[in-house]
């Protein structure tokens, strides 16, 4: 039997067990679970590692989002006070993971519709939104259709998201204009923060000291006139930006539907 590999990722304890237990159950599924970004990245690598690369990863929309920043635009941060370095939003982890592990399809689990972010999810690489709180069937179903290559959507939410996409492509010259203006160190480290990585991770990729990488950022998030990681991810995003290639070298790529 051809069995499916699972990583579930959500910082809520017992909503990621309880889904990993209810997935498990069916005899041609394996599950893991990731209580974090950085957790599930460690994850994957190690299961690439090992020749026994997951299939489908489930991602909470919310991951890495305070309850405080929720309706808000969140704030990304690409490392996290106790000097941990990785990913911290559900977005970034799916776009971190298509440049790392392409063959690793990401699906979005969803408490509410979010027109916005599932056209974000989409772009960055995601092959479905879904509900929270559909039924196990219904998951199985995604999660086997993924893996044909299949986009799944909630019809309620396909307008909303085309709308999104329209809007992006309208903002993509001013986008690209602002990008422009980056030195090309700049636009390198703009890369690595639309693959998801750290600071650490960038220093060490780029050859540079941390604190220089910091001044980068800093600089990258002032002349494209944003004010955290994510917003200035997605401005690339729009520009086309695409991130870089973790297992070689720095690649530009579309920002079209993946």
């Amino acid at each position: 039997m051809i069995r499916i590999r699972v990583l579930v990722v959500d910082d809520h304890r017992i909503f990621a067990e309880s889904l990993a237990a209810a997935l498990a159950a069916e005899p041609d599924v394996e599950v893991a679970a990731a209580g974090s970004g950085p957790a599930a990245r460690r994850c994957l690598e190690r299961a690439a590692a090992d020749g026994r690369a997951f299939d489908v990863m489930l991602v909470d929309a919310e991951l890495g989002i305070s309850a405080g920043q929720q309706g808000r635009a969140p704030i990304a941060r690409a490392v996290s006070d106790d000097g941990e370095e990785g990913l911290v939003d559900g977005i970034s982890l799916v776009a971190g993971v298509r440049s790392g592990q392409p063959s690793v399809r990401t699906v979005v689990l969803a408490e509410k519709d979010d027109p916005r972010r599932a056209a974000l999810a989409l772009q960055a690489g995601a092959s479905g939104w879904v509900a929270k709180d559909c039924s196990l069937q219904r998951l199985l179903a995604v999660i086997r259709g993924v893996l044909r290559d299949e986009t799944h959507l909630p019809p309620a939410l396909l307008t909303g998201v085309l709308r999104e996409l329209t809007a992006a492509r309208k903002h993509r010259t001013e986008s690209e204009r602002l990008v422009e203006s980056l030195t090309p160190r700049e636009r390198e480290v703009l890369r690595c923060m639309v693959a998801g990585l750290g600071r650490k991770a960038v220093a060490e990729r780029l050859f540079l000291s941390p604190h220089t990488v910091r001044t980068h950022m800093q600089n990258v998030l002032g002349k494209l006139g944003v004010h955290s990681t994510l917003a200035a991810v997605a401005l690339a995003r729009r520009a086309g930006v695409g991130p870089v290639d973790l297992a070689g070298d720095v690649v530009e790529r579309g920002g079209q539907l993946a």
